[in-house]
Formats: structure tokens, sequence, C-alpha cells
């Protein structure tokens, strides 16, 4: 990785996560506009953080608890950027009749009932469905020494995936204010060798895990994509930020419950 490109992926850290970067990385609108590719393995560092805590916290702790304080250390790490999107993506098409209307609520900082109990319930999901990854995924033969859960490599993957989600709504979907904003100089649409390098990443994780459920996995996360692509086109034309987070947030469920599917 070169200067430029390193320059790039911190510009994205920095960006997307609450990790600090080094000063003479700076900041241009080019190099914003540039970091999107790298958010899948921005994702994948928050995953295996959000792992670590989580298996280290299950050695003491139950795992339930475990499972809690991992994903408090995923959202303390990117600021709940995602989740914040999610929950006024829910109060904006929620309560938005016209597509101003929406825009206008998903500007407003303030939490409204949509966004407030989709955020709960979103949370509440992810919680059930981590649970079910704990107790009834195996981790593929050899991959790691026994004792160690498939809630590791599980978080680094989904992680990884749902931003990926988030690159192909980027790069299919118009951006749909036209005003300034914090997400504007991030909406470019992301090129095929941009959006090859993510996939990668992305997936890369994957192969830790038994093929028949991480296919599953990944169909659930194709199929929360396509259902926010579809949404998104209608009520507005095309995507905000906050629609980003919300679809990063679906995804990312979607890959855990694919992942725990009982009937495989």
């Amino acid at each position: 990785m070169g200067a430029g490109e390193l320059r790039v992926f911190f510009t994205a850290l920095g960006f997307f996560t609450r990790i600090p970067v080094p000063a003479w990385v700076g900041y241009s609108p080019e190099l914003l506009a540039s970091a999107p590719r790298y958010l899948p393995l921005v994702g994948l560092l928050v995953g295996l953080a959000g792992g670590l805590v989580t298996e280290l916290a299950a050695l003491v702790l139950h795992p339930w608890v475990a499972i809690v304080l991992g994903m408090i250390a995923t959202v303390w790490l990117t600021g709940a950027l995602h989740e914040d999107g999610f929950a006024d993506t829910c109060d904006g098409l929620g309560g938005g009749w016209t597509k101003d209307q929406a825009l206008a609520i998903m500007k407003d900082s303030r939490i409204g009932s949509y966004g407030a109990i989709g955020l709960v319930l979103i949370l509440l999901l992810k919680y059930q469905a981590l649970q079910q990854v704990d107790s009834d995924v195996e981790l593929f033969d050899g991959a790691f020494d026994e004792g160690l859960s498939a809630l590791l490599p599980a978080l680094v993957a989904a992680h990884g995936v749902s931003r990926l989600v988030v690159l192909g709504l980027m790069a299919s979907l118009d951006y749909a204010r036209s005003e300034d904003s914090r997400a504007a100089p991030l909406a470019h649409r992301p090129g095929p060798v941009s959006l090859a390098f993510a996939a990668l990443c992305a997936l890369a994780p994957c192969v830790l895990l038994p093929l028949p459920q991480v296919l599953f996995a990944l169909g659930g996360s194709l199929m929360a994509g396509l259902a926010a692509w579809r949404w998104f086109q209608q009520r507005l034309g095309g995507y905000t930020g906050d629609c980003l987070g919300a679809a990063q947030q679906v995804a990312e469920v979607a890959f855990y419950l694919g992942l725990g599917c009982s009937f495989i």
C-alpha cells in the first residue's frame, strides 16, 4: 500500500470510527471521496474488536452478557454512526409522506417515536440473533482451537459484508440530497476495482464459517440490501448518509439470522 492509499485508508478509519489517525493524513474532499472503498476493511476491524471483547468477556461472564459487551464495543468504536442513521431513517421514512418531508425529518437531530422503537427492536433482534449464532453455529473444521466460539468470525464477517452492501447501494443509487451534508463528499459511485477490492476484504472471513450457513448469511444480507435499494429508490429517489447507516444495520442483522438458521 503506497503512501497515497495509506492516507485514504486512514481517512476512512477516521471518518467511520473513533480510532485516532496520524496528523500527517490531513483532510481533503478527494481523500474522503475515495475512502468508501475501505469501508468493508474498516468493518472487519470493528467486528474484530467486538468479537475480541465478546470472547474475552465470556471467559469470566455469562456468554449472553459477553455478547452485550461486544455490541457496546462496536457501538462505541463507531460512535453509533450506523445506529444513528438507522434511527433517523426510521423517523424520516416512517413519518414523512413526501421526499422533502422525509429528508427534513432525517436531518433533525432529535429522535422520534419511529426511530426510538426501531432502534430498540433492531438492537434486541441483533442480540437474540447473536445468541443463536453462539449456540447453533460451529467453526469451520480446523479453523481454530476448540473452545473458541463462532461469534468472533461471525462478527468480523457480518461487519465486513454489511458494509459491502452499503457500497453496493452507493454504486447503484444517486445521492438524494442536493445541499451540503456530512455525507456529501462521500457521495461518489465506487468503480469496479474499488468494489472488487471491497468484496475481497468483506468475504475473506467467511471461509472460517460453515459453507451452508454462510451462504444463507450472505443471502440474507443480499436480500436486505435489495429491499433497502427498492425502498430508498421508491421513497427518496436515492440514498442519504442515514440510509446507508440503516442498510448496514439491517444487512448485519440479516447476516446473523441467516447464519443461525436452525433448519440447516
